[in-house]
């Protein structure tokens, strides 16, 4: 089954930041944050219900970077709609 996947603003508002604060950090890292956060992107997609579900968002780990990417899906719609990009040093009731 195909989704669709749609980021809200405040999940792109957070990309933008976190990729110019990496880039800032070391020139090409936030070209690679990208790259990861859209990795994990694309398995949600395939199996958006293989990530566990906290107060009724399911929440999917980066590997490399420490960040969620928090979403909803909807079978019947066949929507994805990404929530947050959430730094994990930032308290967990920010999330939602």
């Amino acid at each position: 089954m195909s989704y669709t996947v749609d980021l809200s603003f405040r999940a792109r508002r957070e990309l933008v930041e976190s990729r110019n604060w990496y880039e800032e950090k070391q020139p090409g890292l936030g070209r690679r944050f990208v790259h990861e956060v859209f990795a994990k992107v694309h398995l949600i997609e395939n199996n958006p219900e293989h990530y566990p579900r906290k107060k009724g968002f399911h929440e999917a780990k980066i590997d490399v970077f420490p960040f969620l990417i928090v979403y909803k899906s909807f079978k019947s719609s066949n929507m994805i709609i990404i929530i947050s990009i959430f730094h994990m040093s930032r308290h967990p009731k920010k999330k939602y």
